[in-house]
């Protein structure tokens, strides 16, 4: 592992870094989705210029952006529940009923959803630094502590987890309402780069971690570590850098070598370290580390 990728694992305590972050501010949002109407069975009649015209620039994919979109835009719902919502009639564009999929909506048009006007929505980017016994979801069937409860106050904006991170696994989760950011860093297809700092219960040897880098073979295939190393030369921790997405990969490559992990932490993800950052605690992302998700130049 590089000079550069070991400053990310340092150990001290359980938090990396006691110094304080600074404050957060709270930011707004517009359109509340726990008041959206349930679909109902009825459709409304197209009418005006929205109606069989498929010349139309609104159906055109050089102009505008697709009405479902726009509508998860705003809050409200996700794509495909709004194309549900757009053929019950409940959308219209500058005071016209839609119900056809596919319209597109230009700028300067005044959509409305159920009579409200939708005003796109604020996009929110939280970093957080999860602690142990909190599960990444946004509401926990079985009651337990979810990192939505960590971030309780920090937006009026609905966010979800980009990724997921296991119940007893600590470290960096992203956290946005951007779902065109959240399918770049989630898709296999993307591979983002994350390092861990994993403990485990007996001691790997170099020639095991050779076997990691070179590829090692599971269950789902072939896995491979852009790096891997001791961490202060104590065999029981190491450091290891991935860029794949596959569930429980570090667990999973300890345990083909019969070794159990007792802490795992994410100090580095898509460019993004817990510099300042204190196990339980987040903060939005600076305009600068946005644009750097966005672009990808922090590859």
């Amino acid at each position: 592992m590089s000079e550069k990728n070991k400053k990310h694992i340092k150990k001290t305590d359980n938090t990396f870094d006691k110094r304080k972050k600074a404050p957060a501010n709270k930011t707004s949002g517009s359109y509340n989705k726990t008041n959206r109407p349930k679909p109902s069975l009825s459709r409304a009649p197209v009418k005006g210029k929205h109606e069989n015209k498929p010349e139309n620039k609104r159906e055109s994919k050089q102009e505008g952006i697709r009405l479902n979109k726009y509508i998860a835009n705003g809050g409200i719902c996700s794509r495909r529940e709004a194309d549900t919502f757009i053929a019950t009639g409940v959308v219209s564009i500058n005071g016209k009923v839609v119900t056809e999929l596919g319209i597109r909506v230009l700028p300067g048009d005044e959509v409305r959803f159920n009579g409200e006007r939708i005003k796109p929505e604020k996009k929110v980017y939280i970093l957080l630094n999860k602690p142990k016994d909190y599960v990444t979801t946004l509401d926990d069937p079985e009651g337990r502590r979810t990192v939505i409860d960590l971030i309780k106050g920090a937006c009026d904006q609905r966010v979800y987890p980009v990724g997921r991170l296991d119940r007893n696994t600590t470290g960096l989760l992203l956290l946005t309402n951007d779902g065109e950011l959240t399918k770049k860093l989630t898709h296999p297809s993307h591979n983002k780069k994350k390092i861990y700092h994993v403990e485990i219960d007996k001691p790997i040897s170099p020639e095991q971690l050779e076997m990691i880098k070179d590829g090692i073979e599971l269950e789902d295939g072939l896995i491979t570590a852009d790096a891997v190393s001791y961490v202060n030369n104590i065999p029981t921790e190491i450091g290891i850098e991935l860029h794949s997405g596959r569930n429980r990969i570090v667990r999973r490559i300890m345990e083909h070598f019969e070794l159990n992990v007792r802490r795992l932490d994410r100090v580095y993800f898509a460019g993004l370290t817990k510099l300042n950052l204190p196990r339980g605690k987040w903060r939005f992302l600076t305009e600068k580390e946005i644009i750097s998700l966005k672009t990808g130049m922090y590859e």
